[in-house]
């Protein structure tokens, strides 16, 4: 198909394409998709995802960063009249205007996100559709297998990739992909993973980016105990940090991969209530 359409594939956008079957099935049956479902489709690429996807819901929309290829799958896929092919980057996208006036849904739509995702913005495109306003129903990711195991990893292993899908949802491992089953083979193995977002965040809507802040503070330093990374990523003294960590119960000798989802919204409750008293 790619001498036909005389294009090749292109490293820097991370194009690997699947050609294996099999996974079609994994992605599809986790994807649960009926003729009501509306799928928002990253990264199309030669379409193979894509025909799957058109057999079993009501409409697809794909967006493909790659110009040359959306104009070429456009052409390839015209017989399809529940598909549309969006040139574009999804992350320089405001979701909540594409979704009513390009992707042409309703004001408040309810969509799935199904996609093979290059692995260079895999993690971006998860957090870029958790955070949206309206978010999607279900997720279903194929992606690098490091990043499935930290999107889903619990206390002990966890990072900020953790921590930023558990706070929107439940996520799990539903098919491991071996590199053969893309062209061209990619260096790692991969993963599908199905992201079920929670009707509602452990936290009010304003109260995010802060959150994460203190999130990312706490990761700055990953060796560091949490009282000390804290200090160096908050810019705060070490006895306000032993403040908080006390009061969310937490021991400030642990390090953050250590911290369940419950115990970080623990401490910013902790530091947010510290911060309150400060500025009174």
């Amino acid at each position: 198909m790619l001498r036909r359409l005389g294009l090749r594939p292109k490293k820097g956008l991370g194009q690997h394409f699947l050609v294996d079957s099999s996974v079609l099935r994994h992605i599809v049956n986790a994807a649960e998709l009926s003729p009501a479902d509306v799928v928002i489709e990253v990264g199309p690429g030669l379409g193979i995802l894509t025909r799957e996807l058109a057999a079993h819901a009501g409409k697809v929309i794909a967006l493909e960063k790659d110009e040359a290829l959306a104009a070429a799958l456009a052409r390839e896929l015209a017989e399809y009249n529940n598909v549309r092919i969006v040139p574009g980057d999804i992350l320089d996208i405001d979701l909540a205007h594409f979704l009513t006036s390009e992707a042409r849904l309703p004001e408040r739509p309810n969509y799935k996100v199904v996609a093979n995702l290059p692995y260079y913005v895999a993690s971006a495109v998860v957090r870029h559709f958790l955070e949206a306003i309206p978010n999607p129903r279900l997720l279903v990711v194929m992606v690098q297998r490091e990043v499935a195991q930290a999107m889903v990893a619990g206390p002990g292993d966890m990072s900020l990739l953790s921590v930023s899908v558990q706070f929107y949802g439940q996520a799990r491992i539903v098919a491991r992909v071996s590199p053969r089953s893309f062209y061209p083979p990619p260096k790692v193995h991969s993963a599908v993973v199905r992201i079920d977002p929670s009707p509602s965040t452990p936290l009010p809507t304003p109260d995010i980016p802060e959150f994460f802040r203190l999130v990312r503070a706490a990761f700055s330093a990953r060796r560091k105990q949490l009282r000390n990374s804290l200090v160096q990523g908050l810019s705060i003294s070490p006895e306000e940090a032993m403040v908080y960590l006390e009061k969310a119960g937490i021991d400030p000798k642990r390090r953050a991969e250590t911290v369940s989802l419950g115990e970080w919204s623990s401490l910013w409750k902790a530091y947010w209530e510290g911060k309150v008293v400060q500025s009174g």
